[in-house]
């Protein structure tokens, strides 16, 4: 009896080295795993939620049978603490390289700093850091500071030229935006986040691109509609119902908002292209289908496989050692009915 015992715990000793030999790492051969932590500023966002699809399907396609990449994403759910908490927690778990979308752009000496005392490559992206005088207001044209790390840069688009092609699309249009012929372009702005540049620069440079031209412009209303469609169909819907027919161009700084203010418009009884002219900002596929059904006049496609490819690439050169710029600029592509209509 005490000899088949035996025999029995020396056969399952057998077995438990062969079951902890089968998860040994040295089975994986040269496998390298990257740990990549990506910071988005919120998941309910549409454009966002693009973008980091795409990350993370680019990061996939970027395997081989010795890389692997593991990609972690959180939302910071529009909470500057919630997101510096979550850049802590990559930095306490060891991650390779971190891609951060921040929430407030003014904490990205804060966020480059942790990170870079860490010895960790950061990749920020989407919504530019700039430098900041002593009263809290961007400094447009001074980087210093900011970007000063050979392991930290900026991937996305200049917002200034979305602006641009916004009132572009304005100005080619057969009246210029002045639907009432009274001499002057009456408009309302949807704003994003106003302590976002992206933001700032729609908000500014879409009507500098009217003024330019030397087309006079009326602002009737403007709010601030935090990126969300539904924010945007009640500040669209209450302008529509102060100012009536006075309004002829609706911008909005994105497109999640201008969808909302379609759905206002829309039930207001009022006809885009007819008696009003609608602009956003991202090219999501719905507001394409609404260009080419004339529902909407025009909207920037702000490229999110262009930005988060561009992104993902620097990231994998950061994690190889090799040497990078400060910025990365994607350019940004003026959509109307006849680009619409061309494709």
């Amino acid at each position: 009896m005490k000899k088949i015992l035996a025999l029995i715990m020396s056969a399952i000793m057998m077995l438990s080295l062969v079951a902890c030999g089968s998860g040994d790492s040295s089975t994986d051969g040269d496998v390298k795993t990257y740990k990549v932590g990506v910071a988005i500023y919120e998941f309910n966002d549409n454009f966002m939620t693009l973008y980091r699809e795409e990350l993370e399907n680019y990061f996939a396609s970027k395997e081989t049978d010795t890389v692997k990449y593991d990609v972690q994403i959180v939302d910071g759910k529009t909470d500057m603490a919630e997101q510096t908490n979550q850049i802590r927690n990559f930095i306490t778990q060891g991650v390779d390289v971190i891609i951060c979308n921040l929430v407030q752009t003014s904490s990205a000496d804060t966020i480059i700093d942790e990170v870079a005392e860490a010895g960790i490559p950061l990749v920020l992206v989407n919504r530019e850091p700039l430098a900041y005088d002593a009263e809290g207001n961007p400094i447009d044209e001074a980087y210093e500071g900011i970007i000063d790390n050979d392991k930290v840069c900026y991937v996305g688009a200049d917002a200034r030229q979305s602006g641009t092609y916004q009132g572009e699309i304005v100005l080619s249009l057969a009246d210029n935006g002045d639907l009432n012929g009274d001499g002057k372009v009456s408009y309302i702005m949807a704003i994003g986040d106003p302590e976002n540049i992206d933001a700032q620069y729609r908000t500014e440079y879409s009507i500098k691109a009217l003024t330019d031209a030397g087309v006079k412009v009326e602002k009737l209303a403007e709010d601030i509609c935090n990126w969300q469609q539904t924010e945007g169909e009640e500040f669209v819907s209450s302008a529509l119902a102060a100012h009536g027919d006075k309004i002829e161009v609706v911008f909005c700084n994105n497109d999640g908002m201008a969808l909302g203010a379609a759905a206002a418009i829309q039930k207001a009884g009022r006809t885009v292209g007819k008696d009003i002219y609608l602009l956003g900002v991202d090219a999501l596929t719905e507001c394409i289908e609404m260009i080419g059904n004339g529902e909407m006049t025009g909207t920037v496609l702000n490229d999110h496989i262009g930005q988060s490819h561009t992104a993902v690439d620097v990231a994998i050169k950061l994690l190889a050692g090799e040497e990078i710029g400060d910025y990365y600029w994607v350019d940004y592509v003026k959509v109307d009915k006849d680009y619409v209509d061309a494709q």
